[in-house]
């Protein structure tokens, strides 16, 4: 991911609300993944 150890431990934080959506994007490439979002009916 190319990013510092304290950045990945906020990324990891559940109580960290600053996630966005771009970084879940280069989380899941890191690891062979990508990321699918949906709006489903409630």
């Amino acid at each position: 991911m190319k990013t510092s150890r304290a950045s990945l431990d906020r990324m990891l934080d559940p109580s960290n609300p600053s996630l966005t959506v771009a970084s879940l994007g280069k989380a899941a490439a890191a690891v062979g993944r990508k990321v699918e979002l949906r709006f489903v009916p409630a």
